[in-house]
């Protein structure tokens, strides 16, 4: 696998999440992957330019139930 830099792209949070949650950029050595973002209620992934509305999400409770699960 290779390595990657994650980087916090807006720290304006407070320590519980909220709706807006906390954003992640992923980089590799070949550069701009995507975007992380973490709320209260699940996790989406936008790949390159992708917008939050138009990336890919998964519910928390199912991102659990599957890492659980191996």
């Amino acid at each position: 696998m290779r390595a990657m830099n994650v980087s916090i792209k807006n720290l304006d949070v407070d320590m519980v999440l909220k709706n807006k949650g906390v954003e992640f950029e992923i980089r590799t050595s070949a550069g701009f992957t995507g975007n992380l973002i973490l709320t209260k209620t699940q996790l989406i992934w936008c790949k390159g330019k992708t917008s939050r509305k138009n990336g890919k999400s998964i519910p928390l409770t199912e991102l659990i139930k599957m890492m659980e699960e191996g």
